[in-house]
Parts: structure tokens; sequence; C-alpha cells
């Protein structure tokens, strides 16, 4: 909220020494246009701090959902080579960080989905995971390897969770955090500009250029649309050096 009532008051500012209660709509428009060289966030920012103080403040009606709001930019995935992530890996000796990087990359889920698994999440006999109220509230099944399955078969032993694979580092810490993780990446993988969310685009990567198909990644993913999936076509160094050029 108060990233909100600052943006505000440079609204205010803008109109100095008017009511700005009775500003009309199309000056609303014009001053909203002249900040189209900020960020994208920044306005939208901007835009949602006007609406807040019309809408809710003033009880005014939603008007102002009309207005064109800037285009979010599209940037690429960040994708870490396999062998950087797979060389990273194996020189981790705390088998508690190593399982939970090697899981991440292994099945591509995110950090929030890594945290919340149960035990009971863990089918060895079909050798699936089921991922519980992922991002959308939605439910799916990712695959298990062999591998993972040892690791975590390992881990499990040493540690002895109760209810969530991963536990806190305290009693009062019944799951481990996404901070934690996210501190973890940055302890072991050594890679510029990339974040734990990057294992997980960087696992669809390797599955794309190992002939496995969008719509098997899809599902995987927990995509709404194959457009969402079809991104790391693009980011695809294997596919892309197969492209024959002119010259």
């Amino acid at each position: 909220m108060d990233i909100y009532t600052c943006y505000f008051k440079e609204f205010v500012k803008h109109f100095s020494g008017r009511d700005y209660r009775y500003i009309k709509y199309q000056e609303i428009i014009d001053y909203i246009n002249s900040i189209d060289n900020l960020s994208d966030s920044k306005q939208n920012q901007i835009i949602n701090s006007i609406k807040f103080y019309f809408e809710k403040m003033l009880g005014q009606k939603r008007k102002f959902y009309t207005l064109k709001r800037p285009r979010q930019s599209k940037k690429l995935p960040k994708v870490i080579e396999t062998d950087v992530i797979v060389e990273s890996l194996s020189k981790i000796k705390n088998i508690k960080h190593k399982a939970i990087l090697s899981l991440a990359f292994s099945c591509g889920i995110r950090v929030s989905e890594v945290c919340d698994l149960k035990i009971k999440n863990i089918d060895s006999n079909r050798m699936l995971i089921f991922i519980e109220s992922g991002k959308g509230n939605k439910d799916r099944y990712v695959p298990l390897s062999e591998n993972i399955l040892k690791l975590l078969r390992e881990y499990f032993i040493l540690y002895k969770p109760k209810e969530y694979l991963f536990n806190g580092k305290s009693k009062n810490h019944l799951r481990y955090s996404c901070s934690s993780c996210r501190e973890i990446f940055k302890k072991y993988i050594k890679s510029k500009d990339k974040t734990f969310h990057s294992l997980r685009h960087s696992c669809f990567t390797y599955l794309l250029e190992n002939g496995e198909n969008l719509r098997t990644i899809q599902s995987i993913a927990g995509h709404s649309s194959s457009k969402t999936t079809e991104i790391y076509t693009h980011v695809s160094k294997k596919l892309l050096n197969k492209v024959k050029l002119p010259i």
C-alpha cells in the first residue's frame, strides 16, 4: 500500500492546485500516456494506485478498467546448461540440499511445489510425484526417476521427515521455506543472473532437446496453454543449431 500512496502523490502533484477528485477521465488517460517511458511494472502500479483511490476510496464505478495497460514484455526463460547443473549437484555434500535441487531440476517443479511436497505425494510404485494444488490451484503428476528416488530414500533415512518431505530448520517449522531453497541454489549453482526457477526452465529445455514432445512437457509443467510451453523452442540451443542458414 505504501507504493500506491507514493505513486498517487505523484499523480496529485501533476495536477497541482486542482481538486483531483474531479479530474476528467481523458485527463487521467493523458497522464498515463505521459509515463510510457517507465517500466511496465511501474506503469501498472501507477494505474492501480489511481484505480484504488477512485474506486475503493471514493466508491466510484470501475470506469478505469478500459485504460490501455502497458503490454508486459515477453522475456525468454533463463536456462542453465545441463552439464553445469549436474556437475554442481555432484559436488554437494549436504544430502538434503542435494535432494532439493536435484528434485527441482529432474521434475521441473516450482520452488513452492518443492516446499509443499508431502511424503504421501511420492508414489514409488507408480514412479510418480503428485503435485497437489500447484500454480492456479491445479493438481498434476510428474514423473519420478530411479536416481531421484534413490536420493530421496537416502535423505529420508538420514533426516526422518514426518509430514512434509523437506522439513524446516526447527521443530516450529514443519516445512522447508522457499527462501531457504533459493539460498541453497545461490550457494551451489554458480550461474550468473539465474534463479531457483531456472532449474525448471532448464528441465523442460532438456526434455525438448532430447525428443520429448511439447504436449508431454506441457502436462509435466502444468501449463494451461501450449503456447507457454512452446517458448522453450526459442531457447533450445540444440534445435537452433540444426537450422540451416542461407549463408
